[in-house]
């Protein structure tokens, strides 16, 4: 199935949508403080609501998204996003619940990057590789919230500056994190950064969904998921792409149409779930950064009837199962998060791009302007 058609069959699908509730007002925009740091900075909390039962809300730690809550089909609202209820868990065990993820999301082989003529180290923190920045990547630290919006669109803007060296990355890299939620129920993510010197860049957003909700039972692996994507990036027995393409034909990989996440999820007979526990991988949306967006994915939960589409500019998705949850983690309302409990779709370059010379750039220059948005079209099905 190619794209065109992928996009017919969603249209057709979208004459059976109903948005959530009512006519629209204006969006509010409401900051308060989540808690404090050890050394007392505070942690802001931007809340932002529509008019038509939705809600999310931002900290400043990690510019995380922290919560959001939408209706299902009898107009029962109830938080999507698993995390935590308090600043203490995000302090004691982040696992990267809601937040921004860089400079470089994803993985950098051994944690060693070939770049403009030169090597550069950045920490390992995932086996023998570096993951989302290192070990103090950007979800750990505190942003500063530099602008709210109230109005049709609701908005928060957070900033923080990644001084030259930071993780080991050359370059000064300023970076602003705007949310935003519209009456269309419409969130939507935007990054951008400049930089003083060349560098490379690759931020994205990972935010746990279980779109049943917080404390369901049912977990994330019926949500029925289309990825329009023809290729994926097989990886090693450590996450790190081959820098091949595959097919997704007749692979477990084939979400061209809609399929449920636990059908294939721990088929071991392809090795690479066996690599990753399940599903964490980039799927090949594209070749390059576009100026205008295109779908992603589209995600349901049958029965509560929530879903989204995710569109975005960039050329990958990285789709992780939730697979490395083990019980350890106690979360929002008590509940212990276990294996396949939420799912991650994160909006991307492609995985250890500055070691793999096929793989789209992620290099970034001064007077240029890195920009990743990505929105989540919220919907719920009768």
């Amino acid at each position: 199935m190619n794209r065109a058609t992928t996009l017919t069959a969603l249209l057709t699908a979208a004459a059976a949508i109903t948005t959530i509730a009512n006519p629209a007002r204006a969006g509010d925009a409401k900051q308060t403080t989540f808690g404090r740091m050890p050394d007392g900075r505070a942690v802001a909390a931007v809340t932002l609501v529509n008019d038509r039962g939705v809600s999310a809300t931002v900290i400043a730690l990690g510019a995380s998204l922290q919560s959001l809550v939408m209706p299902d089909r009898q107009g029962k609202r109830e938080d999507v996003q698993i995390g935590y209820d308090s600043l203490e868990g995000y302090l004691a065990k982040p696992e990267f619940f809601g937040a921004t993820v860089g400079r470089v999301a994803n993985r950098i082989a051994k944690g060693r990057l070939s770049f403009n003529g030169h090597t550069y180290s950045t920490p390992v923190n995932n086996g023998p590789n570096s993951l989302h920045g290192g070990t103090k990547g950007f979800d750990k630290v505190l942003w500063e919230v530099t602008e709210v919006k109230n109005g049709p669109t609701a908005s928060v803007t957070l900033r923080y500056v990644s001084p030259d060296g930071d993780m080991g990355y050359p370059g000064k890299l300023t970076t602003y994190a705007t949310y935003s939620l519209d009456e269309k129920n419409q969130l939507t993510i935007e990054y951008r950064a400049t930089t003083d010197k060349p560098t490379v860049v690759n931020i994205s957003n990972h935010s746990y969904w279980n779109l049943a909700g917080v404390g369901s039972p049912r977990g994330a692996m019926g949500h029925i998921v289309l990825i329009p994507a023809d290729r994926y990036t097989p990886t090693d027995a450590t996450s790190i792409p081959t820098g091949r393409h595959a097919s997704v034909e007749g692979t477990v990989f084939d979400f061209r149409k809609p399929t449920a996440i636990g059908e294939r999820v721990r088929d071991a007979r392809d090795p690479q779930i066996a690599y990753g526990r399940g599903y964490d991988h980039n799927w090949v949306i594209g070749d390059k950064v576009t100026s205008e967006q295109h779908l992603m994915a589209r995600v349901v939960e049958p029965v509560s009837g929530r879903g989204y589409e995710l569109w975005s500019n960039q050329p990958g998705l990285q789709f992780y199962s939730g697979n490395f949850f083990d019980g350890t983690i106690t979360g929002k309302k008590g509940q212990i998060y276990r294996m396949g409990d939420a799912i991650v779709m994160e909006p991307q370059l492609f995985p250890d791009a500055p070691n793999q010379p096929n793989f789209p750039s992620i290099r970034l220059d001064p007077g240029q302007t890195y920009r990743n948005k990505m929105v989540y079209k919220l919907f719920t099905e009768r």
